[in-house]
C-alpha cells in the first residue's frame, strides 16, 4: 500500500469552477458514447472510464470503424482517435461549454462521425443547452489534474473491492450524469419500481437502472449544494435497519438527507492507511446492505 501522501489534497473551493466546467464537458462526450454504443443493462453502455491519463470513452464500434475520445489531464488535451483516420486533438483550458461543444462536433464531422446528441445536460439544474452555455468556462489545470488523480486512486481500491464478489457486479465506471465514480453489486433479486426524482432524467431510465436489488458505492467530488468531496454507499431498496448499522471507519456516518453512508475524502487521506480505510468503508457498508436485506452471501461471495 502506498502512503497517504500519494492521494492528492482536494478542497471543493479550489475545484468548484473547474468541476462545473468539466461536468458539462464529460456530459457532452458521454452522450456521444450513449448515442453510438449498443444498449447495456443499467445504462452501463453510457459511462466513461478512468485511465492512466484521464477519462476515456474506451473503444466505440461505429459503422465498420472504431473510435475513442480521451481526456488527458497530464497535457490538458482532448484526443479523438479513429481506426481509419488520423488523431485529432483539442485544447483543454479556459473555454466556454458552447465553444467546447462546437469544436468537438466539427472535429467529429471531419473524420466522418456525424453524430447527433440530446444537446442539454442531465441531472443538472439549470439544464442550459450546450450551444448556449457561456457560463461555465473556468478551467484550472492543477484542479483538473488533482481530481483525476483522486479518481485514479479510488478506481484502484474500487477494483480491488470488486474482485471479492462473484455475483453480478458492474465495472468500475464514471457516470457523467452526477460525475461520480461507482461500483455496484447485485443480489440477483428484482427491486420495487423506482420513483425517480433526479432533475432532467427520464423516469424510465431511472427505473431500469434500479430494476434490480443493489448495494452501490462510489466517489463524488461534491457540488455547490454539498461542497465536500466524499465516498458514499447505499442500498436499493434499503431495509429500515440499514441506516443504524455500525460501519467503519469511525468517521463514517449515515446521512438521512442523502439516504446513504458517507465518508469524507479528507478522512480517507488523513488516515494512516488510506487504502485500508476506504476498503473498510466499502466492505462494512456492503455488509450492512447484504445482512439487513437478506442477501444469499454464500452464493454471491468468494470463499475466504
Amino acid at each position: 500500500m502506498e502512503n497517504k501522501h500519494s492521494w492528492p489534497i482536494l478542497r471543493f473551493e479550489n475545484l468548484k469552477g473547474t468541476l462545473e466546467t468539466l461536468h458539462q464537458w464529460i456530459q457532452i462526450v458521454g452522450k456521444v458514447r450513449l448515442k453510438t454504443m449498443p444498449w447495456q443493462n443499467h445504462s452501463w453502455h453510457t459511462t466513461l472510464y478512468v485511465t492512466m491519463n484521464g477519462f476515456s470513452t474506451y473503444s466505440i464500434p461505429y459503422r465498420g470503424r472504431t473510435f475513442q475520445i480521451d481526456f488527458d489531464f497530464r497535457v490538458h488535451k482532448l484526443y479523438i482517435r479513429c481506426s481509419n483516420k488520423e488523431t485529432l486533438e483539442m485544447e483543454l483550458g479556459p473555454r466556454t461549454v458552447a465553444d467546447f461543444y462546437s469544436e468537438l462536433f466539427e472535429k467529429l464531422a471531419i473524420i466522418g462521425l456525424n453524430i447527433k446528441i440530446h444537446a442539454a445536460p442531465n441531472e443538472i439544474e439549470p439544464a442550459i443547452p450546450f450551444t448556449e452555455n457561456t457560463v461555465n468556462k473556468y478551467y484550472d489545470p492543477n484542479a483538473a489534474n488533482s481530481l483525476w488523480l483522486a479518481m485514479l486512486k479510488a478506481n484502484e481500491v474500487f477494483n480491488q473491492f470488486r474482485s471479492n464478489f462473484i455475483g453480478k457486479a458492474s465495472p468500475v465506471h464514471l457516470f457523467w450524469g452526477a460525475f461520480d465514480l461507482a461500483v455496484t453489486r447485485f443480489s440477483g433479486e428484482p427491486a420495487p419500481l423506482h420513483q425517480g426524482g433526479m432533475p432532467n432524467m427520464p423516469l424510465e431510465v431511472m427505473q431500469e437502472a434500479y430494476s434490480q436489488e443493489v448495494s452501490s458505492a462510489g466517489f463524488w467530488p461534491g457540488s455547490a449544494d454539498f461542497p465536500v468531496p466524499l465516498f458514499y454507499s447505499y442500498a436499493y431498496p434499503a431495509a429500515e435497519s440499514f441506516a443504524g448499522q455500525k460501519v467503519l471507519p469511525e468517521q463514517a456516518f449515515y446521512s438521512k438527507d442523502m439516504g446513504e453512508f458517507i465518508l469524507k475524502y479528507e478522512d480517507v487521506t488523513n488516515s494512516r492507511n488510506p487504502e485500508k480505510t476506504l476498503l473498510d468503508f466499502l466492505q462494512t457498508t456492503y455488509d450492512a446492505a447484504a445482512n439487513t436485506s437478506g442477501w444469499d452471501r454464500f452464493k454471491l461471495e468468494k470463499p475466504v
